[in-house]
C-alpha cells in the first residue's frame, strides 16, 4: 500500500514501493539522483548512489519522508510491480480472499528469516500490525490508510497457525490488499522497545533505531542491510545473507554485493560526476536533458523518459485557524487572507506555470491539476485548473475588499499590506526556481513574497510539528491507488498539512476549524475506499478532485517527467515512473 510521505523531487529515479502516502499503502518509494557501477577485485560489484541528505531516522514505523533505506532493507507480505500495477507476492507465498471480501489468508514462505540469522514468522506480522502500525501511541503516517469505511475501523490480523495469518475487515474495502504491503519488523528485538515506557510516560520504541544507531543492531529482511553510516559523508550498505529471494537457478539475489550512498547536497556536482564516468546513473532535470541526449552515445548511457511522473508538486497556504498557549498559529490577519478561497483562486490564476514548464522544465512537463498522478486511471482528465490571469487575479482581489497602493502593493481592507513567507527545501533547484518564479508573479498582483528555502528535516518539522508556517512548496509521492492519499486528506490525518491537527505527544490546539469541504473530501476517501466497482469508485474520486480544484487547499503547480540517464553496463534495467530504474535492485547486474 502506499502512503503519501514528504519527496525531495530532485530525485527522479525510486528504488522500489514504500507503500503511502499516496500515499504513499506505504510502500517504500526510494528516489535516486545518481548511481555508478563499479567492478571489484573479487569478481563481486557495488552500486554508488547519490542521496541530497542524511536520513532522518532508520526506524521506518516513524518515517515520514521520501527518500529513505527502507526500500532496501525492508518487504512486506506484497508489493506492486510497477510496470503492470499488479500486486505480487513478497513474504507471502499466496493468498486466498473469502467470497465476502472479507478476509485475507496469508501463507507465508518458508524458512524465511531476519538479517541476524532468526526465523521470521507469523509472530513477526501479527506484531507489526498489531503493536506497530495500529498503536496509538505510535505516530505512523500508515495508520490512517488503514482505516475501513464509515466506522474508520481496523482490520484485524490474527495468527491461524505457524504458516499463516488472516486479515479481517468488518465490511468491503478495494485498498485493502494493498495494505498488506507495509514493512514486516522483528518482534523479537522491538516488542520490548513498544511494550516498555521511558520516563516521559512514552514508549522506547519512538526513539529506537534512529540515525545514531549502530549498523550491527539494526535488523531487516529486505534485499540489503545497513554496514556503515557516516553522517553528512555516506550510507553503506551490504547484501543481506539470509534474503529469502533466489532467481531460477536457485542463486541468491541480490547479484549486486554493495549499495552505497554518497550524501550529495548538489545535483550539479552529481551530474559533473556523471559526465565524467564516476557515476552510471544521474536522475534527469530538465535543464541538462538537452546536454545528456547530445552525449547519450558517446556516453554509452541510455536516457529513459516514463512520462509524466507520479506524485504532485504544490504551493499550500497554511489554513489552521488555532492557537497553542493562547498564540494563533498564523496572524490573524493573515489567517483570514489565507481562508479565503478566492484569494487562493486570485494567487492559482496569478501563477504562470506555461512558464514554469518552459523556462524551468525546459518543456519536459505539463501542468498539475489534481491531487492524484497523471498516470493513475484514477485520474479526471477533466480537471481544467487556473490559467494563468493576472487581470482576473487583481479583480477578485478587489472583488474581496483588497486594495491598491499608489506604489502598486496590495492592500486589505484594514491596510494591512498582502505579504508572506513562502519557503521550500534548500537545495533543491527546481523548487528554488519555481519559489523564485512564484515570488516573482505575484509581485505582479502586488503582493510580496519573502521567499526562504530552508533544510528539509526543518520544513517537516515545521509542517507536521510545531506547524510554524505561512505558506510553502512541497511534494508528495504518488501512485496508482487513490487511497495512498487518505492521511493527505482525512482531517484527522497526520499528512493534512494544510490544516494539521496536533501530533501524537504534541501540544493541543485550541480553536482549529474544519471547513464543509474539508469534510466532504474527507469522507468521499471513504466512500471511495468501500466501493469495489472500479467506474463507481472513479466518479468517487473524480468528486474529490474537484472539490480539490475548487477550493485550492493545495495549488497545484506542473509534473515534470520522469526521466534518468543509467550506463549501459547496468543489465536488467526495466524503467517505469512508478518504480524507477532501480525497482528491481536486486536482479541487476553488471556487465564486465
Amino acid at each position: 500500500m502506499k502512503t503519501l510521505k514528504f519527496i525531495r523531487p530532485i530525485f527522479c529515479e525510486k528504488i522500489t514501493k514504500l507503500l503511502t502516502i499516496s500515499l504513499l499503502f506505504i510502500s517504500l518509494n526510494l528516489s535516486i539522483s545518481s548511481c555508478n557501477v563499479i567492478n571489484k577485485t573479487d569478481n563481486s560489484s557495488r552500486i554508488i548512489q547519490s542521496v541530497l541528505s542524511d536520513p532522518k531516522t532508520f526506524n521506518v514505523a516513524l518515517s515520514q519522508e521520501s527518500p529513505n533505506i527502507f526500500g532496501l532493507t525492508y518487504e512486506g507480505l506484497v508489493r506492486e510491480n510497477p510496470l503492470t500495477g499488479e500486486i505480487e507476492p513478497a513474504l507471502a507465498k499466496n493468498w486466498t480472499i473469502s467470497d465476502d471480501k472479507l478476509t485475507i489468508i496469508f501463507t507465508l514462505k518458508e524458512d524465511l528469516k531476519w538479517s541476524d540469522g532468526q526465523p521470521l514468522t507469523v509472530d513477526d506480522v501479527v506484531f507489526s500490525y498489531n503493536q506497530i502500525y495500529l498503536n496509538e501511541e505510535i505516530p505512523t503516517n500508515v495508520r490512517d490508510s488503514l482505516r475501513i469505511g464509515q466506522s474508520r475501523a481496523f482490520p484485524t490480523v490474527e495468527k491461524l497457525n505457524e504458516s499463516q495469518v488472516k486479515f479481517t475487515i468488518p465490511e468491503p474495502f478495494a485498498p485493502f490488499l494493498d495494505s498488506t504491503g507495509l514493512a514486516i519488523l522483528p518482534k523479537h528485538i522491538l516488542e520490548e522497545k513498544v511494550n516498555t515506557k521511558g520516563s516521559d510516560g512514552k514508549p522506547l520504541f519512538l526513539s529506537f533505531w534512529g540515525v545514531d544507531t549502530p549498523p550491527e543492531n539494526l535488523v531487516v529482511n529486505g534485499a540489503y542491510k545497513l554496514k556503515n553510516y557516516v553522517t553528512s559523508q555516506r550510507i553503506i550498505f551490504t547484501k543481506n545473507p539470509f534474503y529469502w529471494e533466489k532467481d531460477i537457478m536457485g542463486n541468491q539475489l541480490p547479484y549486486i554485493e554493495e549499495v552505497v550512498w554518497e550524501i550529495v547536497e548538489s545535483t550539479d556536482t552529481s551530474l559533473l560526476q556523471f559526465r565524467s564516468g564516476s557515476l552510471d546513473s544521474v536522475g534527469i532535470t530538465p535543464e541538462y536533458f538537452s546536454l545528456l541526449k547530445k552525449e547519450e552515445k558517446r556516453g554509452n548511457f541510455t536516457i529513459f523518459n516514463g512520462g509524466p511522473a507520479y506524485g504532485t508538486t504544490f504551493m499550500a497556504f497554511n489554513l489552521n485557524q488555532g492557537s497553542r498557549d493562547g498564540k494563533p498559529l498564523v496572524t490573524p490577519y493573515k489567517s483570514r487572507w489565507f481562508n479565503n478561497v478566492n484569494f487562493r483562486r486570485a494567487i492559482a490564476h496569478g501563477i504562470n506555470r506555461e512558464r514554469m514548464i518552459n523556462n524551468i522544465y525546459r518543456g519536459l512537463g505539463e501542468p498539475q491539476n489534481s491531487p492524484i498522478s497523471v498516470q493513475s486511471p484514477f485520474y479526471d482528465q477533466t480537471i481544467k485548473g487556473y490559467d494563468y490571469d493576472p487581470e482576473l487575479a487583481k479583480q477578485i482581489l478587489l472583488e474581496e475588499g483588497f486594495k491598491y497602493r499608489e506604489d502598486g502593493k496590495l492592500l486589505d481592507s484594514e491596510n494591512n499590506e498582502v505579504r508572506f513567507t513562502l519557503l521550500t527545501n534548500a537545495g533543491n533547484k527546481i523548487r528554488e526556481s519555481l519559489g523564485s518564479q512564484i515570488k516573482q508573479d505575484l509581485s505582479q498582483i502586488g503582493i510580496t513574497v519573502d521567499f526562504t528555502p530552508i533544510a528539509f528535516n526543518v520544513l517537516v518539522d515545521k509542517l507536521s510539528n510545531s506547524l510554524d508556517w505561512e505558506a510553502h512548496i512541497i511534494g508528495f509521492t504518488g501512485g496508482n491507488e487513490p487511497n495512498g492519499g487518505a492521511n493527505l486528506w482525512f482531517p484527522d490525518g497526520n499528512l493534512h498539512l494544510f490544516n494539521q491537527k496536533p501530533q501524537p505527544g504534541r501540544q493541543p490546539i485550541e480553536g482549529r476549524v474544519i471547513a464543509d469541504w474539508e469534510a466532504k473530501i474527507g469522507q468521499l476517501y471513504i466512500d471511495g475506499a468501500r466501493e469495489l466497482d472500479f467506474e463507481k469508485r472513479k466518479e468517487i474520486y473524480d468528486q474529490t478532485q474537484q472539490l480539490a480544484s475548487e477550493y485550492l487547499p493545495l495549488i497545484y503547480l506542473v509534473n515534470p517527467y520522469s526521466l534518468s540517464a543509467v550506463r549501459n553496463r547496468i543489465e536488467g534495467v526495466e524503467y517505469s515512473a512508478l518504480g524507477g530504474a532501480f525497482w528491481n535492485i536486486q536482479k541487476l547486474t553488471i556487465r564486465d
